[in-house]
């Protein structure tokens, strides 16, 4: 009789390491990179996490700095861990009419209007709006680099 050990499935991080992402700055897909008891039990506590994150509200006023919530990014600006400006927040939120149902962004409530800068290309440095979900989002913290 062999003894067998008890194997755990690869997490996000292995994977990443493995392919030569290495940074401590990088973000965990998943917050808890432990092994799982289970991958559904994983996929459970994660799934209640993400629920309590964006249930978790900031009243932000204009000029406040804001970035995403962890695991709440659901467009590709701003950049993760990018700080935006808050140019309104808005008293009704708006809804996206070309948007149907089944699609992502159905009927999410637009409800902060945030000003950043385009990072690269030929537009660097311009400066563009764009309507959010005030729920994904959270105070930034970081230093504005020059």
């Amino acid at each position: 009789m062999t003894d067998r050990k008890k194997t755990y499935p690869t997490t996000s991080s292995d994977i990443l390491r493995r392919i030569g992402f290495t940074s401590d700055d990088m973000p965990d897909l998943l917050l808890d990179d432990d092994p799982p008891v289970s991958p559904n039990t994983d996929l459970a506590q994660t799934l209640r996490m993400r629920l309590a994150c964006l249930q978790e509200r900031h009243a932000f006023a204009p000029g406040d700095l804001v970035t995403w919530k962890p695991g709440m990014a659901n467009r590709t600006a701003p950049g993760p861990g990018r700080p935006a400006l808050v140019i309104e927040v808005l008293a009704e939120p708006v809804f996206d009419p070309t948007q149907e149902a089944g699609r992502p962004y159905f009927r999410e409530p637009l409800d902060i209007v945030l000003g950043l800068l385009i990072e690269e290309g030929e537009h660097r440095g311009d400066f563009i709006t764009l309507y959010l979900d005030s729920r994904r989002l959270k105070p930034w913290q970081g230093e504005v680099r020059a």
